[in-house]
């Protein structure tokens, strides 16, 4: 390499087991409730968000076209009001206090987990100082833009929706999307993106690392994919079961004690990939420590005849 060239630094080392091991046990209790209230709040808001609003009709005989529209506009007619319309007036009777309640609790849900994004980044980091803190960053941006986001996007939706006087599509649209409710989408979509970069290379890293399963790293690269397209997971469910796992293994406790070595030793545990494994287990049968059965001994006589001789003599007789 030419002298000329910037070189690039090595990574420093790990850093030292016990020091680890110390900073978790201060606050692995901590980043568990986290996880645990965010899955809650993640699930519980969803069902009361949905609550009244999930069964809104079509009103399929009632819409009004762009050329009926174009035409009562000619003729000097009021527009009679389209499916937009009447759609934002049945949202008006159903309403409640439980979808006011279920976008506060998903706000919060969002921002509650950026302590489990924290804890799992610096015990990542801790055993690979190579991973960058852009993740953190990411997460800490998407935590919080997802939360105001869905909070301001959704209560000023709703006050729209309680403030719309009657009208034709045009203005129940603005009525739904007026200057907060812009601002929230922007917000939610930027945290969106946020919280999935974070959510895949968290999983991806922690998993190298050895702190993540290869089946929770994966799933919670799907789960940051759910962040970005919504429709995958639409109520979060996937989200609170992952959460809800990995507060239990934040606090090491798991049917089997099938806790990730990594989490013991405070130093990278990296999986074994899945061709080392099969070798592993090929030489592990191909080398059994079980004895092969002996043979019987054969039977005598008492005169030093086996029982294979004796037969041979008496057919020679015959």
């Amino acid at each position: 390499m030419s002298p000329l060239l910037p070189q690039k630094k090595p990574p420093p080392p790990p850093q030292d087991a016990a020091i680890t091991l110390a900073w978790e046990a201060a606050h692995r209790r901590r980043a568990a409730i986290c996880a645990w209230v965010a899955a809650a709040l993640t699930i519980i808001g969803s069902i009361l968000s949905a609550l009244g609003t999930s069964s809104v009709p079509t009103f399929p005989n009632d819409v009004v076209t762009a050329p009926d529209a174009i035409n009562n506009l000619l003729a000097g007619q009021p527009i009679p009001p389209g499916r937009t319309a009447m759609q934002v007036e049945w949202f008006q009777s159903h309403l409640s206090a439980a979808n006011y309640v279920g976008t506060v609790m998903s706000g919060l849900a969002a921002l509650v987990l950026f302590g489990v994004i924290a804890f799992l980044f610096k015990a990542t980091r801790a055993r690979n100082p190579g991973f960058g803190q852009a993740t953190l960053i990411a997460g800490a941006f998407g935590a919080v833009a997802f939360g105001v986001g869905t909070t301001v996007a959704q209560m000023t939706s709703f006050i729209g929706i309680a403030g719309f006087d009657g009208g034709n599509n045009f203005q129940a649209t603005e009525a739904l999307t007026a200057g907060p409710v812009v601002i929230g989408q922007i917000l939610l979509t930027l945290g969106s993106f946020g919280l999935g970069f974070a959510f895949v290379l968290l999983g991806l890293n922690a998993m190298r690392t050895g702190l993540l399963t290869r089946f929770m790293g994966i799933l919670a690269m799907i789960v940051g994919a759910t962040f970005i397209i919504p429709q995958v997971d639409p109520q979060g469910v996937l989200r609170s079961f992952w959460l809800a796992v990995i507060g239990f293994v934040f606090i090491l406790r798991w049917p089997g004690n099938r806790i990730p070595p990594a989490w013991i030793s405070g130093k990278s545990e990296p999986w074994p990939s899945i061709a080392a494994a099969r070798a592993a287990k090929a030489g592990a049968g191909g080398t059994s420590s079980t004895p092969a059965p002996s043979l019987p001994e054969p039977e005598s006589n008492g005169s030093g005849d086996t029982a294979g001789q004796l037969r041979k003599k008496r057919k020679r007789k015959k």
